[in-house]
């Protein structure tokens, strides 16, 4: 997490040295905004980081106002991470909650999981993300910088319009990401910002500022679509 500002300033450096996410837009080109519904159980075990609970993550992410939205399992280990996600359309979460789910669909590992974890959703984190992308000793590496984080309780499948509390109002967080080693251009950042590497979870901080500011947790069995 670092001040808005040297944000700002490690941005500008890096479009000098790696190149715009093939998919984003604006007017640099590495701009677009980003909507998460996290999973929790009943308890808030996943929040609270119980037993198995503190290594996974279920979450549905949307990039905008697409009409596919992605079905996605973090998964940390003592030193990796590991994500796995399928793209499916928008019109097709209900099957999250489909006790006869046919087992071709590409969402069924999801869907199962989710029933044997107990998990429903429980907050929406919405956010600007610019990102720059390159090549490294290992394969790709990615940077990108999140801000405007905004979070709001929820009560199914349901993507809103971005309201809610803000988090995070005078900082952003910054994430490399890379396979192996840090490639030189990481290190060079580092070094040139004199940043420091901490834990950060989006879900933990909106969670948090949804328990300041008193707001109920909702849980619903059966998922809810909604565009």
């Amino acid at each position: 997490m670092v001040p808005l500002d040297v944000a700002a300033r490690i941005l500008e450096w890096s479009r000098s040295r790696l190149s715009p996410d093939p998919y984003a837009g604006g007017d640099a080109g590495d701009e677009y905004r980003t909507t998460s519904l996290y999973f929790d159980t009943e308890d808030l075990a996943v929040y609270h980081r119980r037993g198995s609970y503190r290594r996974s993550k279920y979450r549905v992410r949307r990039y905008g106002a697409s009409d596919w939205v992605f079905l996605e399992r973090k998964l940390r280990t003592a030193s990796l991470l590991n994500k796995r996600r399928t793209v499916v359309p928008i019109a097709e979460m209900a099957k999250v909650a489909d006790d006869d789910l046919a087992a071709a669909w590409s969402g069924h590992w999801f869907a199962r999981r989710i029933l044997a974890r107990r998990v429903a959703p429980v907050c929406q984190v919405s956010y600007r993300r610019h990102a720059r992308v390159g090549t490294g000793p290992y394969g790709p590496v990615r940077l990108t910088f999140d801000d405007t984080i905004r979070a709001q309780p929820t009560a199914g499948l349901r993507f809103v319009p971005d309201a809610g509390w803000q988090v995070l109002e005078s900082q952003a967080i910054v994430e490399m990401k890379f396979r192996v080693d840090m490639p030189a251009v990481f290190k060079h950042l580092a070094e040139t910002f004199k940043i420091q590497p901490t834990a950060v979870s989006k879900y933990r901080l909106a969670m948090d500022r949804l328990r300041q500011e008193e707001r109920p947790i909702a849980m619903v069995s059966t998922p809810i679509v909604g565009a």
